[in-house]
């Protein structure tokens, strides 16, 4: 095991612990955004652990990043609802 895979499960856990922090929120509150923040860890999370364990020449890894992209979708589209919904 090299330094690079111990620290790439470090940032999974990371993000799996965030996914579960946001996750008590969200069963608190109920509200959307903690939700939403919840399941981006989640798949962040998800994307780091692939690239981690699976040895995916770096030419191939675009389509693992979609996960990321996802995530972040996912939050500012979360944001943008919750604004919107102050607003009315």
């Amino acid at each position: 095991m090299t330094l690079y895979d111990f620290l790439s499960g470090a940032v999974a856990l990371g993000f799996a612990a965030s996914a579960l922090f946001f996750l008590r929120f969200w069963k608190r509150t109920r509200e959307e955004l903690f939700l939403a923040f919840a399941v981006a860890f989640l798949l962040l999370g998800t994307g780091q652990t692939i690239l981690a364990l699976a040895n995916i020449p770096t030419e191939e890894r675009g389509s693992i990043y979609l996960l990321r992209l996802t995530a972040f979708l996912l939050i500012l589209l979360a944001i943008y609802r919750k604004n919107r919904s102050l607003r009315m």
